[in-house]
């Protein structure tokens, strides 16, 4: 009987090791696949949304721009560049055709329906749009560019010191009138920030000087009125010694009007930005120079900044709320140069 429950002891001791055994098997099978499953996770955690600071969040941000011109193309391009860096922000670049506020205001309300994270926009009147910008800034983060509202709730600005532009064309004016006269600012509408800075500046310098501002006309970014607009000038004002652009299709419209009355040489022309006829007519020597701002950077910087705000940092945004970018002037000695450097941007030969 001793030896028959010894013999029963070694057997459930033997049983009990093998269950050991297993189990231990078990938990360490168990164990390994568990490391696995969460370095997995961890993997496709990291990689989902490029990395960004805010732990892979991704966030889909709205470029819109207050008209449709070459102008945009380039800042398009900065936009793109800034998407290809960033894997973690899908860009809508949105045009506003006719160049309205209503327009704005449409595609603004559509952004924020489909619940955009963010939208860098240059408005068209931007004390009349302060509300319509505040009620988008109260549901997704909204930044100007190009064009400021800066008693509205936007993040920051990132665009031209206007102001600063205005009195580099008057200082261009004088250059091109040293014997000074009678000029004509055109543009599209007067309401903008861009157009009401550029034209303080433009009057600053010109300020003591033998150069007389006749008027200003607008024409509400109709581009056959804007020539329109030039022509009866040409026509009203027949000792007119200057015409002065403030938008980016001003240029060619006064330029157009300039050709058809037979007055290149006659008539200087200043104006703003890189339209490719402005840039031809400074080769050819019809108009005498243009102020180009940098609309790609404004493209590229409004991506980069918005996607670093939702991600929490916004330690790059200064006191001011205004990030300027400086502007060129443009004449017949470097337009060459300029003109090369704007193709590679555009991607063109």
């Amino acid at each position: 009987m001793r030896l028959i429950r010894t013999e029963a002891r070694e057997s459930n001791y033997s049983s009990l090791v093998k269950m050991m055994r297993q189990n231990k098997r078990v938990y360490f099978i168990g164990l390994a696949v568990t490391l696995l499953l969460t370095a997995c996770l961890l993997f496709v955690g990291c990689n989902r949304g490029g990395g960004g600071a805010g732990g892979g969040k991704h966030y889909k941000v709205a470029f819109v721009t207050n008209n449709a011109s070459d102008y945009w193309t380039i800042a398009r391009k900065g936009t793109e560049k800034a998407d290809a860096e960033l894997p973690n922000v899908d860009v809508e670049f949105r045009i506003d055709s006719d160049g309205s506020a209503a327009e704005q205001q449409r595609i603004v309300d559509d952004l924020v329906a489909k619940g955009i994270d963010g939208v860098a926009i240059s408005p068209v009147d931007p004390a009349n749009q302060t509300p319509m910008l505040n009620n988008a800034a109260d549901r997704t983060l909204v930044i100007t560019q190009d064009s400021d509202a800066p008693q509205s709730k936007r993040a920051v600005y990132i665009g031209t010191d206007n102001i600063a532009a205005g009195r580099q064309a008057g200082e261009l004016v004088k250059e091109a009138l040293p014997q000074g006269g009678k000029i004509m600012v055109f543009v599209g509408v007067l309401d903008a920030a861009n157009a009401q800075q550029r034209y303080q500046g433009l009057k600053e310098a010109l300020q003591g000087s033998n150069i007389q501002i006749v008027d200003v006309r607008t024409d509400n970014t109709d581009r056959v009125r804007a020539k329109s607009n030039a022509a009866d000038t040409l026509v009203s004002v027949p000792d007119i010694a200057g015409m002065v652009g403030l938008w980016a299709y001003n240029g060619p419209a006064i330029l157009g009007a300039v050709k058809d009355a037979n007055k290149i040489g006659k008539v200087k022309i200043v104006c703003f930005d890189e339209d490719d006829e402005t840039l031809n007519g400074i080769k050819d020597g019809a108009i005498y120079a243009t102020v180009v701002q940098q609309p790609y950077e404004f493209g590229y910087r409004s991506i980069q900044m918005m996607s670093k705000i939702l991600d929490g940092d916004r330690s790059m945004i200064p006191e001011s709320k205004q990030i300027f970018v400086p502007t060129k002037a443009i004449k017949k000695d470097n337009v060459e140069a300029f003109t090369a450097d704007l193709n590679k941007l555009r991607g063109r030969s």
